[in-house]
């Protein structure tokens, strides 16, 4: 079942509509943090679903006004860059550093690089897809199956000394059927079938990201609830330390908080039960002895650690 009159599959256009709401809080929740690699390589990989889904679900189409080479090219083109994004998913996300080499040079060389001939080349000259499809191909699925051992193989090593992470096998498992995208192109799957293996494994790829990123935020929850259960330091004492520091007597300390507060010396010797020419007595050995030559200084002085 097609829907709009196109060559896309029902099953095809609802994952799309799905990603598309998906993906657009997450880059939101991206912007908010650029430092996020991890929902950076996931946004990448997410993204080229969607192309993929979208080329793959439309082209090729005789009866749309695009050269039909060029729809062939965009079909197939997203499925390589998918297949081909998945190494250096794997080398960034899980930090499977032997696939650096693949994820970097590897793919370009038996991936990109075959494709391109294939289909920027051969198609053009031929017009003969299948032909293109059955030899053009050979090498990336060759690839293909040597990179889903390889990668098994790296996951097994990087965990040896402990259990296989959960995540790596899940994500690896859900992986599998885009790295044999051009398997699928070599033997002509249906849309349908091709459409749904492939987005089923991306959901599973979301619970992780999903979960993980729900560990993380109750870990940094945890975390602000723990310094906002810390007891407050108590500013009384700080002061008392500072007096004691700066050799302050204990009249003369009183004198000064109340000074810090804002009190004028006639309201300080009012509250302290003092005449005013004695607390402007005090004030100036308190002056002498914190250095300082006015109350804004003294207050710089009292509130700073020595």
């Amino acid at each position: 079942m097609t829907v709009f009159g196109t060559e896309m599959h029902l099953a095809t256009f609802i994952f799309v509509v799905c990603e598309i709401l998906f993906f657009i809080p997450q880059l939101v929740f991206y912007l908010q943090n650029p430092a996020d690699k991890t929902r950076r390589y996931y946004l990448i990989l997410l993204g080229l679903l969607i192309l993929y889904n979208i080329a793959g679900g439309l082209f090729p189409d005789p009866n749309l006004p695009i050269d039909i080479n060029l729809q062939i090219n965009l079909a197939y083109g997203t499925g390589f860059t998918m297949g081909s994004y998945f190494p250096f998913y794997f080398f960034k996300v899980f930090g499977l550093h032997d696939l650096e080499w693949h994820a970097k040079k590897g793919v370009w060389i038996f991936f990109i690089a075959p494709f391109l001939i294939a289909f920027g080349f051969l198609l053009p000259l031929s017009n003969d897809l299948p032909n293109v499809i059955w030899y053009g191909m050979a090498i990336p699925v060759l690839y293909a199956i040597y990179m889903d051992i390889l990668i098994f193989l790296f996951i097994r090593k990087k965990y040896r000394e402990s259990q296989l992470s959960l995540d790596a096998i899940l994500s690896y498992a859900a992986m599998c059927p885009w790295v044999f995208l051009p398997i699928f192109s070599y033997f002509d799957t249906s849309q349908f079938v091709e459409v749904m293996v492939t987005n089923l494994g991306f959901v599973v790829i979301t619970f992780l990201f999903i979960r993980n990123m729900i560990f993380e935020n109750r870990k940094v929850f945890e975390k602000l609830k723990d310094i906002d259960q810390r007891q407050p330091v108590d500013s009384s004492d700080f002061f008392g330390q500072r007096c004691a520091e700066l050799g302050l007597t204990k009249r003369e300390c009183e004198v000064a908080e109340k000074a810090a507060q804002g009190l004028t010396s006639k309201e300080i010797a009012d509250v302290l039960f003092i005449s005013e020419k004695t607390v402007n007595k005090h004030l100036q050995a308190i002056y002498k002895k914190a250095g300082s030559k006015n109350r804004v200084e003294l207050i710089n002085a009292l509130n700073s650690y020595s």
